[in-house]
């Protein structure tokens, strides 16, 4: 079974941030997670992540093993160290960096198909045709074979006309490296142990090292500043939306939808411009989301229809409409079939099968029954600054505009409300009141026949 060590002890000094390079966000994860990802998607289950004294305490999560190195002497030497907390075994050791968040399985898994120990192959190097000039490492070759890798710092004018560089990911058999990885010295330009002198030292030691090309080198390149991370951004978001499309969604403009990672989308679904999905989102079919709506951990049964709004932490049953301009959040769960219009604001409310809520309205810790009616301007006044109540709105009951109810209250089934109401009791099913505070005016009368 392989292995793998993750570098992601660099300062990263261009992001020009306190949080730690590898965590900087892309697409909804950071970018450690995408490499982490895809190692394991190869079936590499233990990793060692390579990390300083800032990252290590943020590394609980991943579920790896993390080691600091201190000082910083260079690649070879944060292998030399990853190493040492790895008991030797025979097999494939992977390399590679924590800020590549483009590259996928498959490029892993070519580059450790490439090692072969019983044929004398110790190395496979993912290498890449860059455009120069470039600052990568030059790959040195000796026919097919890999003779060497030179740091831009040491290369010779020659060397630097190579378009062939090191991109960085490396497939060891892990005695040939634990042979030679003692042997690296620090006589080089940046006096550090680069991990590619390992190379010639395998090289040396009768071994072969294999390339193995990248098809776009820009799919394993580092992400080192701001405008590197919002170019990788663009890129994984481009793949997202288009997995997505050749599973059967309507996605009208992918450049201004922005998707992440582990959301599903039904069939025959549409995603209108200037949308962002996120977190455990899970949409049914025929759904049609936006233009400008955000929706996160949102679970949409089939046929619903968000315009222009923002649904967060809540369930919405098949059929329903939301929008335009409507905030769901935290915690609601909406049934098939209601209707929430426009400058709605809902927070962990349950309304069930057939409710409406058409205009202005917030509605706050509230149960709303089946096909109740909710009027422009209600609100369940449900925080009294302390502790917050529940309100509870029966089925069929008719909320009249304006109409304020202050929690803890419950307005039964049938029951009504006239315009500008302040409701601080318990309202009967049936009943109808009016005022401020509210009083009966009796039940509604039955249409005469």
């Amino acid at each position: 079974m392989s292995r793998a060590i993750v570098l992601a002890a660099g300062k990263g000094t261009r992001m020009k941030s306190k949080q730690p390079k590898v965590l900087h966000d892309l697409c909804g994860r950071p970018m450690l997670w995408y490499v982490l990802e895809a190692l394991r998607a190869t079936g590499i289950e233990q990793i060692v992540v390579v990390a300083n004294e800032e990252l290590k305490p943020q590394l609980g999560e991943f579920g790896v093993t993390c080691v600091v190195q201190t000082p910083q002497r260079g690649t070879g030497h944060a292998v030399q160290v990853a190493l040492e907390a790895l008991e030797p075994r025979n097999a494939t050791l992977v390399v590679a960096y924590g800020d590549m968040p483009l590259v996928d399985a498959t490029i892993f898994e070519d580059v450790q198909a490439a090692v072969d120990a019983d044929a004398g192959t110790a190395l496979g190097l993912v290498t890449a045709r860059m455009p120069l000039p470039s600052n990568f490492g030059r790959v040195v070759r000796n026919g097919a074979m890999i003779e060497k890798i030179v740091e831009f710092r040491d290369a010779t004018t020659a060397e630097r006309e190579i378009d062939e560089m090191n991109a960085g990911i490396y497939a060891f058999d892990e005695r040939a490296l634990r042979a030679v990885i003692g042997k690296l010295n620090d006589k080089n330009a940046q006096g550090e142990l680069y991990l590619t002198d390992t190379v010639s030292l395998l090289v040396g030691a009768s071994y072969r090292c294999v390339p193995v090309q990248a098809l776009d080198y820009r799919l394993v390149l580092g992400v080192n500043d701001r405008v590197e991370l919002s170019t990788a951004r663009a890129t994984m978001n481009e793949r997202l939306c288009h997995a997505h499309m050749r599973n059967g969604v309507t996605i009208v403009d992918p450049a201004t939808t922005y998707l992440e990672p582990g959301i599903f989308i039904g069939n025959d679904t549409i995603i209108e411009p200037n949308t962002s999905i996120g977190g455990n989102s899970v949409l049914g079919e025929r759904t049609r989301i936006g233009p400008n709506s955000r929706l996160y951990n949102a679970r949409l049964d089939d046929d619903v229809r968000i315009t222009e709004s923002v649904v967060l932490d809540t369930s919405v049953g098949a059929r329903t409409t939301i929008g335009p301009f409507a905030h769901l959040r935290q915690g609601n769960v909406v049934g098939a079939d209601v209707s929430i219009g426009d400058y709605v604001e809902l927070k962990n409310t349950r309304m069930a099968a057939g409710a409406k809520a058409n205009h202005l309205a917030y509605l706050g810790d509230a149960t709303v029954g089946e096909k109740a009616n909710i009027g422009a301007g209600t609100i369940t006044c449900n925080y009294d600054g302390v502790h917050k109540y529940p309100t509870t709105i029966g089925r069929n009951a008719f909320i009249g505009s304006n109409s304020s109810l202050v929690a803890p209250v419950t307005v039964g089934d049938g029951a009504s409300t006239g315009a500008g109401t302040v409701v601080i009791r318990d309202v009967p099913g049936g009943d109808r009141v009016v005022g401020n505070p509210a009083r009966s005016i009796g039940a509604k009368k039955a249409p005469s026949t």
